[in-house]
């Protein structure tokens, strides 16, 4: 069941994450559920390591997500066109 709550909640991020960088034009809905279950890894790692850390729950979970893909996404974007954006 929770893996069903991590799919939903990673897509909401990674949606939300695409349309802050501009990118929901050239990804799908799979691929924005694939960029907030990587970005909820990401800044699962991350923000533990700058003393920033949230509280359980699907909203803290969906923050650090959504965080989390879009650093995913600033650093695709830096690496195809060579700017942040």
């Amino acid at each position: 069941m929770n893996f069903i709550i991590y799919l939903i909640v990673g897509g909401i991020a990674g949606w939300l994450a695409s349309m802050l960088m501009r990118t929901d034009g050239q990804q799908g809905i799979i691929l924005n559920v694939v960029v907030g279950i990587i970005g909820g890894f990401i800044g699962g790692w991350l923000l533990p390591m700058i003393g920033f850390g949230l509280g359980g729950g699907w909203i803290g979970f969906l923050i650090t997500a959504l965080i989390g893909a879009i650093v995913l996404l600033a650093i695709v974007n830096l690496f195809r066109r060579g700017s942040v954006r």
